[in-house]
């Protein structure tokens, strides 16, 4: 524990592995609609304390049983639910794979607790979620609430709350055309997200100034002067 501890990612989200992810759905409804595609992007850590992307994994979903498919969603993100073209896989299977790449990653990492990070996060972590549960997953990464919204970050940094505009803006290259597929809207969020993150401590927001033992920082100690 002790080396998790000392590490820089560690340090730098006291002990979370931040995981980027995007999941395609054919509604809004988390526990009865169903989950078509989802791709996950862990991150790595450079010496400077940079992010970037270490890796992406993802899958097509085969519906869960009795799920409900509403025919507004998938006239919207283009997915044919039973194509045999799709390559789908058991939702139990692609969670089960999905842990194992993060649970790898967080520990190489020496992080105790991934992280959820998405655009609009609540959407695609409450998705995550009640697959697990579906599926009676015990042993996964994923702390349970806590995630990281880009659109927030991208609204503070930006002034953008879309996706695409918020990319744009930051100067990341983003094809419409492309969108709505879970691979490639995850990637555009890890860069968004990496780029946030980076820039942030390029301004010098990170790491902070050191408090001293009684929580005060050291401005706080400095004697006030009445004029």
């Amino acid at each position: 524990m002790a080396n998790t501890e000392q590490t820089l990612f560690a340090k730098r989200f006291r002990g979370f592995f931040p995981v980027v992810i995007d999941v395609e759905t054919a509604g809004f409804n988390k526990e009865t609609d169903a989950l078509l595609e989802i791709a996950v992007s862990v991150l790595k850590m450079d010496d400077d304390g940079l992010l970037s992307i270490d890796q992406t994994v993802h899958f097509h979903v085969e519906p869960f049983e009795g799920a409900n498919i509403e025919q507004a969603a998938i006239e919207f993100n283009g997915i044919d639910p039973f194509s045999p073209l799709r390559g789908a896989v058991a939702e139990e299977d692609a969670i089960k794979e999905i842990c194992k790449v993060v649970r790898k990653a967080q520990k190489a990492a020496g992080c105790q607790r991934s992280v959820i990070v998405a655009h609009n996060a609540a959407f695609d972590h409450g998705f995550l979620n009640a697959a697990i549960e579906r599926n009676n997953i015990k042993r996964t990464p994923f702390h349970p609430f806590v995630s990281f919204d880009t659109t927030t970050l991208a609204g503070l940094a930006l002034g953008q709350t879309v996706l695409a505009k918020a990319c744009r803006a930051a100067g990341i290259e983003f094809d419409n055309s492309q969108a709505h597929s879970a691979l490639y809207d995850t990637e555009r969020t890890a860069e968004l997200y990496c780029l946030i993150v980076n820039r942030w401590q390029e301004l010098g927001g990170w790491p902070l100034a050191p408090l001293d033992e009684s929580g005060d920082d050291e401005a706080a100690k400095e004697p006030k002067t009445t004029e």
